[in-house]
């Protein structure tokens, strides 16, 4: 897994100080959000010129190989090019995604020593792993309650990464759950949690924080234009992952260390990496 610092909260603040206004904050919370999707977006191009570069040179090389004349190479290099596979799809998303993760957590927010010794110390209590089995459990039983409500309206959405989850799964499984459990939800956490609800939290508006840190972590994860989702079954998908991101920072207040949310969301990532592999579905 990613080497990642663990973090605990700033001291809340005193019930007799009032929170501060919430434009400031939010106004930061925005401002973050789009610095992490450049960062995200330019980093993913990066990424495909790469993986496009040593892939030109791997065609190049078998077209030589077959005895392709140099000057026709260039003219049919780029129709064998292809689309990234599933490995390199997931490498992307994890070198963009940790690379905006990181930037804005040691641009924006990181963690003090005092922090990280009280994050520890909240890790090493028994009730912190009750309350993420808790949670993780509220999280699988409210996802399929919304799905199979929707399902009873004729709402069946496809997520957007369900094919390449398949195409991973089929191809390398090991790798699919090392991703899905262990890396992904680590810097997805310090992203949308530490980072995103964490300025929110400590500027006093916990609650403004979870419900716009998990529309964030909605809309990362379902974009519209993306797929063949209709509206409905955008809607839908986006209430899960809202709920989810809601629930994952509820549960680091509650808590007190970000380790407790990658826990619930690896457990999570876990559930449906199971039922893609038995059932071909998450």
């Amino acid at each position: 897994m990613t080497s990642l610092p663990s973090h605990s909260p700033l001291p809340p603040l005193p019930s007799a100080a009032p929170p501060s206004g919430w434009r400031k904050p939010v106004l930061g919370f925005v401002l973050d959000v789009l610095l992490a999707a450049v960062v995200l977006l330019a980093v993913s191009v990066l990424c495909g010129l790469v993986w496009g570069v040593v892939r030109g040179f791997q065609v190049t090389m078998e077209l030589r190989a077959q005895g392709i004349p140099n000057d026709r190479i260039a003219s049919t290099v780029a129709a064998h090019l292809g689309q990234p596979g599933a490995l390199a799809q997931l490498l992307i998303a994890l070198v963009s995604t940790l690379s905006a993760a990181l930037l804005l957590y040691f641009l924006r927010r990181p963690a003090k020593a005092a922090e990280r010794r009280a994050s520890w110390r909240a890790a090493r209590v028994p009730s912190t792993w009750g309350w993420v089995l808790l949670v993780a459990v509220a999280v699988f039983v409210g996802s399929s309650v919304l799905s199979n409500l929707g399902a009873q309206l004729g709402i069946k959405p496809v997520p957007t990464n369900l094919p390449l989850m398949r195409d991973a799964m089929t191809q390398m499984p090991l790798f699919l759950f090392a991703f899905a459990v262990l890396i992904a939800p680590a810097y997805e956490e310090l992203l949308f949690r530490r980072v995103l609800f964490g300025r929110l939290w400590d500027a006093g508006w916990p609650r403004l924080g979870m419900v716009l840190s998990g529309g964030a972590f909605a809309l990362v994860h379902e974009l519209p234009g993306t797929t063949g989702n209709g509206v409905a079954e955008t809607a839908q998908l986006w209430l899960i992952y809202g709920s989810m991101g809601a629930a994952f920072a509820w549960l680091y207040k509650r808590t007190g260390t970000l380790w407790a949310p990658i826990a619930a969301h690896g457990l999570n990532n876990a559930v449906a990496v199971a039922g893609l592999y038995w059932f071909g579905a998450t």
